[in-house]
């Protein structure tokens, strides 16, 4: 058997396609994350920079900078292309990260941050795959050129060990929250599209199997109800039945086709009604019905055809000022373990003609 290769997902990612336009318009996901995101840094970034001061005496006009681009982005996050945002972001975390462990040393924790951005590049619909790895290699290496830094130069500033603590928890609570807030609005997102997929794909299904005037399964779902159902009860008795509208031509012509279509939704919301779970019912085509009776004799099918013609002669039926009665006509056949579907069907639909020759309203059995 032919399985995928162990890294068929990775083949997957690098083939996947780009939306192309002229200017990227930004998922609303996608924006609430960077929202978010800006939000949360510009506090990181205002807590840092009066730890600063408070701890260091000293105002460090780096980081001023970099929180006033992060508030200037923020204010004109909707005014630039998807890719530009994701780009002056991908800058600011890194130069933030950079000039973070530059100033307080490795053990502050400032290069974890650009983790939360790795998830940013990857999730963007508009950046090619081969794009996304290249910021993925460009990201390790700066991590790396970081730790290296730090092996062989001290920080700005040497932090005391309570100091130190301070500055990872601050870190390590901000990095988890916006970790928290990317995980959560993505895979709400995927979630929501996979749950509207699954709706449209079930009301596709259900638009390709349902009679759109009346709402039962049609022909091709009938009969493909039939033969799974000999496919997976090979020595299972069934009886169906053909059955078909009287005179229904007079009825269009009398009354107009809107009324013949008010008959046949009438009719088929009686079928559903009696049917009680014993049989299933489909529209056939035109003014006939496809009735599918599992496991059951042609006398017990024939017996419950009986019932359904009763009821449909005892309906009133009522379109405007129109009132009027219908009947229908029968034929019914039972499997016999040794013909085809199609020619049970036919020779049901044989008694249904000879039922109509023989003066219609009834059942042949």
């Amino acid at each position: 058997m032919k399985t995928d290769h162990p890294f068929q997902f990775i083949r997957d990612f690098m083939a996947l396609k780009v939306p192309g336009s002229e200017r990227r318009k930004m998922p609303l996901y996608y924006r609430r994350v960077l929202v978010a995101t800006n939000l949360m840094m510009s506090a990181l970034f205002l807590i840092i920079l009066l730890l600063g001061i408070v701890l260091n005496q000293h105002i460090e006009w780096t980081g001023i900078a970099l929180l006033v681009i992060v508030i200037l982005k923020s204010a004109m996050i909707d005014e630039m292309d998807m890719r530009i945002n994701l780009l002056v972001h991908a800058v600011v975390v890194t130069v933030w990260s950079g000039w973070y462990v530059y100033t307080y040393g490795w053990n502050s924790g400032g290069q974890h941050f650009l983790l939360p951005l790795l998830m940013l590049i990857f999730f963007s619909v508009y950046v090619r795959p081969w794009t996304k790895m290249i910021y993925f290699v460009l990201l390790i290496a700066i991590r790396m050129l970081l730790f290296s830094y730090t092996l062989n130069h001290e920080p700005v500033f040497m932090m005391e060990k309570n100091i130190m603590v301070l500055f990872q928890t601050v870190n390590t609570l901000f990095l988890f929250v916006i970790t928290a807030i990317n995980c959560i609005v993505f895979s709400t997102s995927i979630q929501e599209t996979e749950r509207q997929l699954l709706i449209d794909n079930q009301e596709l299904q259900h638009e390709a199997e349902t009679d759109a005037l009346t709402q039962l399964p049609n022909r091709r779902f009938i009969f493909d109800e039939m033969t799974q159902f000999i496919q997976d009860n090979p020595s299972a008795q069934f009886s169906l039945a053909i059955a078909d509208i009287d005179f229904f031509k007079k009825v269009n012509d009398t009354y107009g086709h809107n009324c013949g279509d008010y008959t046949l939704q009438k009719l088929a919301a009686s079928f559903r009604e009696l049917s009680g779970g014993r049989y299933k019912c489909g529209r056939w085509g035109g003014e006939e019905f496809c009735f599918f009776f599992p496991e059951m004799n042609i006398d017990d099918a024939g017996t419950i055809m009986w019932e359904v013609n009763l009821a449909v002669s005892n309906l009133d039926f009522e379109f405007e000022e129109a009132k009027f009665k219908i009947t229908i006509t029968a034929g019914v056949e039972e499997y016999d373990f040794r013909s085809g579907l199609v020619e049970i069907i036919e020779k049901a639909d044989q008694k249904l003609y000879a039922g109509k020759t023989a003066g219609r309203n009834r059942v042949i059995i």
